[in-house]
């Protein structure tokens, strides 16, 4: 059994630009990040794709229906592919944050947890298929991690409209680095 999976990140958005921990809030595409969306498109038209999974969140069903227009594929949503939840950290400035209450944060082992169960329905669901994921930088970071058996901090961060490829083959095994250290906001 295995996948081919590629993730993309989401196009850039408003909330990146001012330094924004977006979380689970929809996010708003800029131009830019709109041409890149088309820009990854046309990149990913040469290469076969069985279906594109994106997060449920605004700024990523955007990046995946301007992606779609060169690649004319299914879309499904899923919120097991939303980015971290900041809690109340949402909507907060992530450059003037100083010793802010994690609390409310989404932990780092429900984000390998939520990855993990991910993996486990892409295998069930997609063997022997090429999957396009449209997602988010931490989170498509967190996934990386998850598979590859290593910390958020040892997986180089993913700038807006970027794609990675990942062979995800069975027996899927989880044997990571749960660690805080090394995350900020993408």
């Amino acid at each position: 059994m295995a996948v081919t999976l590629y993730i993309a990140r989401h196009g850039e958005t408003e909330e990146n630009l001012n330094h924004i921990l977006q979380g689970h809030m929809p996010g708003h595409l800029t131009d830019n990040g709109r041409i890149q969306a088309d820009q990854l498109g046309t990149n990913l038209q040469g290469l076969h794709f069985d279906t594109l999974i994106c997060s449920d969140l605004q700024r990523c069903i955007d990046t995946a229906h301007i992606v779609n227009k060169s690649l004319n594929l299914p879309i499904q949503t899923t919120p097991l592919l939303r980015e971290r939840d900041w809690g109340l950290l949402t909507g907060c400035n992530y450059r003037r944050m100083v010793d802010q209450d994690m609390e409310s944060v989404e932990t780092v082992e429900e984000l390998y947890c939520r990855a993990e169960k991910f993996l486990k329905q892409l295998i069930k669901h997609h063997d022997n298929q090429t999957v396009l994921c449209i997602s988010h930088g931490l989170f498509g970071r967190v996934i990386q991690g998850a598979y590859l058996g290593k910390s958020i901090s040892d997986i180089p961060r993913m700038n807006n409209a970027e794609v990675r490829r990942l062979e995800i083959k069975t027996p899927l095994s989880f044997q990571y680095l749960r660690e805080e250290s090394g995350l900020t906001a993408d």
